[in-house]
């Protein structure tokens, strides 16, 4: 999630008037996207439950998938960079998986033999690297495929590589060219590649939008999962803290961390979240999740269509976020908002969060606002700082193969690689890494000391977070079904990050003049993720056919290198 405007605050709205848009036309003409196969199966778009069905009739084969996807990728990439690291395994799975099924006509589930990709910080214990996309762990050697990876591949699914994201996922900096690593480069939206892909999952949403890969997994702190999904016109999904494992995954807080997922559709994303979600003894905030999750199956069973709409009551914190977003956004959104309307909902204004004027932001996404506001007691940057310090070294203690054993490691690393890992700030650094690592340096400070501040800081944004969600979601007595909220402005997700809770979005529109996607988010209290697989797919199902339903990518400027990228947020004030 972008921290700062590299643009400036003033010249954002001169930077976009300025973009040189072409023409508009739409991904399949401008990249087209070949049919997949002997039999020309059409994978543009392609579901997994669609490709599922061509896999188990014998009209494509994993093998041919792969290929397919790998093709994709040569296509694309070059314009995007969303894809770090190819998986050299990824064919001999694939016709493993397909012996497979030839062999016992059957399968393992609907993942089976279906190629994703996974965000380049979360480890394996292959051929592959896992750096959080910085030269200082290459060549490092995990101990295990992460938690996640290992499920992933139990059900099926076929690892076709690593996505490009934002270096030690948005940590180091606090001014920076979102989806940019030293190792991986600058990862770019096939909607625009000259403005901001959303972060720091970057490649992960950029390559399932481009139909690069089936679907993605990312992680997420405070919006690097909902920021790119939407920006990229994809579904995103990001949990409660607890109900993925954070097992292999390079950490930067304990207490917000989370694993989410990215589909073009509802389903394929909730697919994914079936075979990533469960306990594991590596991770103990997943036991909060006993008794807490579906049974007799996964998420799946709660997928639903528009008829579902009608009865069901949302609320709407206009002064908590709505107000925040632009007009262009308030329109488009206002439509979406009549048409829910229309098939039977009611849609409540004014449920607000709690205490929304203390802890929602006025000005934007900021995890520093408690010491914007002069109490660091009530900053959420408080708490990541230190637990920055802490659970790094944790990580890297694990490392085989390296001697970065701590976050003081790291920082001198980047000083030593000025040039390509931007330890000071720029001009002496690297342009993308405009304030140099003053993240880091923040970590630093802290020495990972879990001091009085840092106490009365996690309780504070926690408790006020939660209470003010919670409170939100309860309109005269009855629980609602979900806040609608802008995920373009910021602070929607961001109060959801603070108190671990779910929250997921689903395409709306794109901005007019940069061509970048806007979103419908729902926020729901913790273990509500039925329900928002219940909503998010009834308003997916609701809107097609519609000017809301998924738009593909314009691939606007698509012959632009710029470094760093115009940091526009084209739907917030």
């Amino acid at each position: 999630m972008a921290r700062q405007t590299l643009a400036g605050a003033a010249g954002v709205a001169a930077a976009a008037a300025a973009l040189l848009i072409l023409p508009l036309v739409t991904s399949q003409s401008l990249f087209p996207m070949p049919p997949c196969g002997p039999s020309s199966f059409p994978l543009h778009e392609a579901t997994i439950p669609q490709i599922q069905t061509a896999l188990s009739s014998g009209e494509l084969t994993s093998v041919q998938l792969v290929t397919c996807y790998l093709a994709r990728t040569s296509q694309t990439n070059p314009y995007i960079n969303s894809l770090l690291e190819a998986n050299p395994d990824a064919l001999a799975i694939a016709a493993q998986l397909d012996a497979e099924r030839e062999r016992g006509k059957k399968t393992r589930g609907p993942l089976h033999g279906i190629p994703f990709t996974i965000k380049e910080n979360i480890a394996t214990s292959d051929g592959m690297q896992t750096t959080a996309g910085s030269w200082a762990l290459m060549g490092s050697v995990a101990p295990r495929d992460a938690f996640i990876v290992s499920r992933l591949r139990s059900a099926g699914a076929i690892l076709l590589g690593k996505a490009t994201l934002s270096e030690w996922a948005d940590m180091r900096s606090n001014n920076y060219s979102e989806g940019y690593s030293g190792r991986g480069g600058q990862a770019r939206s096939p909607y625009n590649l000259t403005v901001n892909p959303g972060g720091s999952s970057s490649g992960s949403a950029a390559g399932v939008a481009a139909n690069a890969a089936t679907f993605s997994i990312g992680t997420e702190t405070d919006g690097s999962v909902i920021n790119p999904a939407m920006r990229n016109s994809i579904v995103g999904i990001k949990p409660t803290v607890g109900l993925t494992s954070r097992d292999g995954v390079v950490p930067e807080s304990e207490h917000f961390d989370t694993v989410g997922t990215f589909g073009k559709t509802v389903g394929d994303a909730v697919l994914a979240l079936d075979a990533v979600y469960g306990e594991d003894r590596r991770d103990n905030y997943t036991a909060a999740q006993r008794g807490r999750t579906p049974r007799g199956g996964g998420y799946a069973q709660f997928l639903s269509t528009k008829g579902v709409l009608k009865g069901a009551v949302f609320g709407l914190p206009w002064m908590s976020f709505w107000r925040h977003a632009d007009p262009e956004q308030l329109r488009v959104l206002g439509g979406l908002l009549a048409l829910i309307e229309s098939a039977g909902a009611t849609i409540i204004n004014g449920t607000e969060i709690a205490n929304y004027k203390t802890i929602v932001s006025p000005d934007g996404w900021n995890w520093d606002y408690g010491t914007t506001r002069g109490f660091p007691n009530e900053s959420e940057y408080t708490v990541v700082k230190v637990d920055f310090y802490n659970n790094i070294k944790k990580y890297l203690f694990e490392l085989g193969n390296t001697d970065i054993r701590s976050l003081e490691d790291i920082v001198q690393y980047n000083y030593d690689n000025d040039g390509s890992e931007g330890g000071n700030p720029w001009p002496l650094g690297h342009p993308a890494f405009y304030s140099g690592q003053d993240g880091f340096l923040a970590s630093l400070e802290t020495k990972g000391v879990q001091d009085e501040t840092y106490f009365q800081a996690l309780e504070f944004v926690q408790s006020s977070s939660r209470k003010g969600i919670d409170d939100a979601l309860t309109y005269r007595g009855k629980k609602l079904a979900g806040l609608l909220v802008p995920p373009a402005v910021g602070q929607s997700y961001q109060v959801a990050a603070q108190a671990g809770y779910p929250v997921i979005t689903v395409p709306a529109g794109t901005h007019s003049v940069t061509g970048m996607g806007f979103g419908l988010a729902i926020l729901q209290t913790a273990w509500a993720e039925a329900e928002l697989v219940k909503w998010a797919s009834a308003i997916e199902d609701l809107t097609k056919g519609t000017q809301y339903q998924r738009a593909l990518p314009k691939w606007n400027e698509s012959r632009r290198r710029n470094i760093p990228l115009l940091n526009i947020y084209e739907g917030s004030d």
